[in-house]
């Protein structure tokens, strides 16, 4: 039941004409612990602590996904010197769709996989894709769910902030 629950939640924030974003209240929380799998070991957010990151959760049916892939890898080549880090989040319980859609896109950053969706339940994910801006103390600053071209220049604007520019 809870699944179904959290899929409907899903399918109604892709319904939504916007996206949404909120700036973090002036004591930022804390962003929730994970260690996920990655193609290549494993990935924890402790790994991420002096960093600023990016932390997107995504699933291959998501279709604002398929444009924020390109969107991601733009940011993190144009970012990597300041240190940069993202760690895209894939909560397909099947692995091969999840593997089908990273085939299609430049990855040039962390994917991580979480089946279970024990990350995703943690950081409250409410729809896809949801993006997390992480300062290099582990404290959420943004988070935002959807992706649309036209808007993704709020990401960023939170992004320079981060930096201080």
């Amino acid at each position: 039941m809870k699944s179904l629950v959290i899929a409907a939640a899903l399918c109604a924030s892709l319904a939504a004409p916007h996206a949404h974003a909120a700036a973090a209240p002036a004591a930022a929380p804390a962003a929730p612990a994970f260690s996920l799998p990655t193609p290549h070991g494993t990935v924890a957010l402790d790994s991420l602590r002096g960093h600023v990151a990016l932390v997107d959760f995504w699933a291959s049916w998501c279709e604002p996904c398929r444009h924020s892939f390109p969107w991601m890898a733009d940011v993190q080549k144009r970012y990597a010197d300041k240190g940069l880090r993202i760690v895209a989040i894939n909560l397909d319980k099947d692995r091969d769709a999840a593997n089908a859609f990273l085939a299609k896109f430049d990855v040039p950053f962390t994917v991580a996989f979480d089946p279970a969706g024990k990350a995703a339940e943690a950081f409250k994910v409410k729809g896809m894709p949801s993006t997390y801006l992480i300062d290099a103390s582990g404290h959420v600053l943004l988070a935002h769910i959807g992706f649309d071209a036209k808007r993704a220049a709020t990401l960023e604007a939170a992004l320079r902030q981060a930096y201080g520019s």
